[in-house]
């Protein structure tokens, strides 16, 4: 059975962190380790997070110097992960009890190296709100135009990031699209299983619902990091809004 390793960065998600482990760690595929990195790195983190560590052996626990953001904290867990698949989990959303069973048997069966889910999006309550269908296959082309992937749906296989400077940048929001963007341009083909196997968590005032700070960090993902020109970004930004508005 392959290991799958799981990766969680933590900062300031003590209402729902302990609910997303627990829907991990109720995973019907067991052959996983789970990696939480503090980037909190507070008294209440500490506390927290050597609590839920101690819940299972499985669960590695590793602390950031400082507040570093979601991007460093995830490149730190992969340094030390010693699976051959990688999972992604964001530490407010949770993982249907199959997730990982399903999604392995589908990306084993086609042979591929990459994949993600549909997912149903949730409040802070845990009502759904709405749902994402996950798109057969996504290219380069197709991810230039829409970020259509949902990072704690990602199962991926770690040898596509063997390349050490394909990993997630230092961004406060769309860091993953970075990286989406980078592999796919490298001929990874991202596969779509359409199972809602994921809920994920939109909650109020964070970064991932500030329209704004996705508005800069977008321009930065076509300006800087594709190296696009200025009004080539401008362009490819309108588009991106464009798409994302439809999805609403």
């Amino acid at each position: 059975m392959s290991l799958v390793s799981i990766i969680l960065p933590y900062f300031k998600k003590k209402e729902y962190i302990k609910a997303t482990i627990n829907s991990i760690l109720e995973q019907t595929y067991k052959n996983f380790e789970i990696i939480l990195v503090d980037d909190e790195i507070s008294d209440e983190s500490k506390k927290i997070l050597n609590e839920i560590k101690s819940l299972d052996k499985r669960i590695t626990l590793i602390k950031n110097f400082k507040n570093m953001g979601a991007g460093y904290s995830r490149n730190e867990g992969i340094k030390i992960s010693k699976g051959s698949f990688l999972a992604f989990c964001d530490c407010d959303d949770l993982w249907d009890k199959s997730k990982l069973d399903q999604q392995l048997k589908f990306m084993k069966r086609l042979n591929i190296d990459a994949s993600h889910t549909s997912y149903v999006i949730i409040d802070g309550l845990g009502k759904i709100i709405g749902n994402r269908v996950a798109t057969s296959k996504l290219d380069f082309n197709d991810l230039l135009k829409s970020c259509d992937i949902g990072l704690s749906t990602v199962l991926i296989k770690k040898e596509v990031l063997a390349n050490p400077t394909v990993h997630f940048p230092n961004l406060k929001t769309k860091e993953d699209y970075v990286l989406w963007l980078k592999l796919s341009k490298n001929g990874v083909i991202f596969f779509g299983l359409d199972e809602n196997l994921v809920s994920w968590r939109k909650i109020k005032n964070s970064l991932s619902s500030s329209s704004i700070q996705k508005l800069i960090d977008g321009y930065k993902v076509y300006r800087f990091f594709l190296n696009y020109s200025f009004f080539g970004s401008i362009y490819r930004l309108i588009i991106l809004s464009i798409n994302f508005i439809k999805k609403k």
